[in-house]
């Protein structure tokens, strides 16, 4: 084949993606289908292998009957890798680890040294933390993903957490221009620094014909139940809509720690009839729910891009979206969907009802622009064709 015919790309994941999260899975069966082999590295407790792929599991310290065996499996992998060991052992006693925390680091780090790989690819930021010189270790060239999370919140918590990152020669795949410019501000070059968007199914996910102006207007949002989504000032935003005397119904599909909490918001600002909440609910079904509704809603605090945004807007829903980070370049506002400033319920029901008096050949205009865009920029294919340039354009490194 090309040259790219038996490059082995090691992708390092916290879980074994569901069938759910396309991003990754699309990602694994599209190198897959380009020429590439794929292992998947993953620090799942559950030992559930990925069914496309060969998956490898990190040592699981946490079951106690199993301790005996792991700690075999791990002098094993050492024993029969002597050089990876040792050279990742050396490698973390020149970062002043201690002699105890540089075997402690090589032990977790095990797993990985029995693979000949070309590429080591962290999903997330925070994957490569405490394994940022394994593939210095095992002669692989290093790759990371920013995310969200992982690039926006997490260095909050954790200040200076990319510092040794940062330092080692990566090639970076990030989702917006905003999170490579917030890069390239950290010192990384702009070269080794690719935007690979998401890109979605538009086969699967495709235009329904819809009335644009029902008397209820129906609205939908699609994300986990936590306080970065910023659902409950989109409830605050509703609670004046019903206040106003606008009807209306909104969906919200997804579960999370903050459930308890937006249910009693429903409750406290009297939106019972008017909210429901679906739970976590299959592909199928969220197609479905597409169908069912008007108005998709992302007024997130952060998002690093929002593949429900794309699903929606090729569906045919009007989308409004706050400004956090690549929901400004997911939809073009006025264009092909509406921004709104984060953090403000205030300007979100302005904004909304501003919408909602748009006339429907205004509103139908919106939907085939947004439609055609997605369409021709945010699929599978090309999304493809940029992971495996990512793959392959290695002068940069």
């Amino acid at each position: 084949m090309n040259q790219n015919s038996k490059q082995r790309i090691g992708l390092v994941l916290p879980n074994i993606p569901a069938y759910s999260e396309t991003f990754f899975n699309s990602k694994i069966k599209g190198l897959q289908e380009s020429g590439f082999e794929v292992v998947l590295f993953s620090k799942s407790k559950s030992n559930t292998k990925h069914p496309n792929c060969k998956t490898v599991f990190a040592p699981n310290f946490t079951v106690r009957p199993k301790l005996v065996i792991e700690l075999v499996l791990i002098i094993w992998q050492c024993l029969m890798h002597p050089n990876n060991a040792f050279s990742l052992f050396q490698l973390n006693r020149k970062e002043g680890l201690s002699i105890k925390n540089a075997v402690k680091n090589s032990c977790i780090n095990s797993y990985f040294f029995s693979y000949q790989l070309d590429w080591l690819h962290f999903g997330f930021g925070t994957m490569a933390l405490k394994s940022e010189h394994v593939a210095d270790a095992i002669h692989a060239k290093m790759a990371v993903s920013f995310r969200g999370f992982d690039f926006y919140v997490y260095p909050e918590k954790n200040p200076k957490c990319y510092d040794l990152l940062f330092s080692k020669i990566v090639q970076y795949h990030v989702l917006s221009e905003k999170m490579k410019m917030t890069l390239i501000q950290a010192g990384i070059r702009a070269t080794t620094i690719f935007k690979i968007t998401p890109a979605i199914d538009v086969h699967f996910f495709e235009p329904v014909e819809r009335k644009v102006n029902q008397p209820i207007k129906k609205f939908l949002t699609i994300g986990r139940l936590h306080w970065i989504k910023g659902l409950e000032y989109t409830l605050e935003a509703f609670a004046v809509l019903k206040k106003q005397g606008i009807p209306f119904h909104y969906t919200i599909i997804g579960d999370g720690i903050e459930k308890e909490k937006l249910m009693f918001a429903v409750h406290q600002l009297g939106l019972q009839d008017n909210v429901t909440f679906t739970g976590k609910i299959s592909h199928q079904e969220v197609k479905d729910y597409y169908v069912k509704n008007d108005f998709y809603l992302q007024y997130s605090i952060q998002e690093g891009f929002g593949n429900a945004v794309l699903e929606a807007q090729v569906m045919g829903l009007l989308c409004i979206v706050s400004d956090a980070d690549g929901l400004e370049e997911n939809i073009i506002d006025t264009q092909t969907g509406f921004v709104v400033p984060k953090r403000n319920s205030k300007l979100l029901v302005a904004k909304i009802v501003e919408v909602l008096k748009l006339t429907e050949t205004e509103k139908i205009n919106i939907i085939d622009r947004s439609v055609a865009r997605i369409k021709t920029s945010f699929t599978l294919e090309k999304q493809r064709e940029q992971f495996v340039n990512f793959y392959v354009d290695t002068s940069i490194l």
